[in-house]
């Protein structure tokens, strides 16, 4: 499958505003999955970027305005060919792979995607609150399936009751939010059972006829590190694998490592509008 993917964001400033300093992460990734065919930013005051990549392997464009300005455009145009197959029906829960879970060497080299952050911070009483509906599964790849498939059929997707800034205990009793929110409660729940998971931000490419939803801005979802296999994306908003379908263009623990655009500017308050565009370029 091909994608052509547009991304505009735009900063309306409430007064005129100098010295903008900007991080974007945009730009899609390649790995053994997905290939990066092309991709271009244009940045509106006009600013040249500097590229260089983080801590968990995403890339980060950064650019600075010196003039004053009204307002920001940050326009992002990839190609991306993907190509995954289906994991779930290939997993046997072997004793080595039991034995690789529970084993510390394992343990330690996944710690940052073990550790709960302040966004994916459950209460003790809503992981047990799941776990007594899903079972107590002791095939790790099963467990993180069905909480998959609870998040999706008991939390309503909704745009008008959480932000940018609401944890994953603070969504769990209103069982509503967005894809943010069901990944970072999802992850919650992973991590209190010894399972390593992080959070995938890119875009999710819907169709026509699809009852798919998170095509509106950036999507996000789960990838669970299943050993022989490696990452392995789950997406609980729509209770599916992350496979074609799901462009990826960062990971990391929540939400605050993958932020599409974060800078500091001298002024007043602004207002954000997002447009992004997935269109299909070759499904073979």
């Amino acid at each position: 499958m091909k994608y052509q993917i547009e991304h505009t964001n735009i900063f309306h400033y409430e007064t005129p505003v100098d010295q903008s300093m900007n991080h974007i992460r945009l730009k899609p990734r390649t790995d053994e999955c997905q290939r990066l065919l092309s991709y271009r930013s244009e940045i509106n005051p006009s600013s040249l970027t500097k590229e260089q990549v983080d801590l968990w392997g995403n890339t980060v464009e950064t650019f600075f305005i010196p003039e004053v300005h009204e307002n920001l455009e940050v326009k992002t145009t990839s190609i991306v060919s993907i190509q995954r197959s289906p994991f779930i029906k290939m997993v046997d829960y072997s004793t080595e792979m039991r034995n690789i879970y529970h084993s510390d060497l394992f343990r330690k080299h996944y710690l940052a995607y073990l550790n709960d952050t302040p966004y994916t911070f459950l209460y003790k009483e809503q992981v047990d609150e799941i776990v007594a509906e899903v079972g107590d599964i002791h095939n790790p790849v099963q467990f993180a399936i069905e909480v998959m498939r609870y998040i999706h059929e008991r939390f309503s997707y909704d745009t008008n009751v959480t932000n940018v800034t609401t944890k994953a205990h603070e969504s769990f009793p209103l069982k509503a939010g967005v894809c943010q929110d069901f990944t970072h409660v999802m992850l919650g729940v992973l991590h209190a059972r010894l399972i390593p998971a992080r959070y995938v931000s890119g875009y999710l490419y819907v169709g026509e006829n699809s009852a798919l939803i998170g095509d509106a801005a950036t999507h996000a979802w789960v990838e669970v590190m299943v050993p022989g296999i490696g990452w392995c994306g789950l997406d609980p908003t729509n209770n599916v694998e992350a496979l074609e379908h799901h462009i990826r263009v960062g990971t990391g623990r929540d939400y605050s490592d993958l932020s599409p655009l974060q800078g500091v500017y001298r002024g007043g308050q602004h207002t954000l509008t997002v447009n992004v565009s997935c269109t299909l370029l070759d499904s073979q």
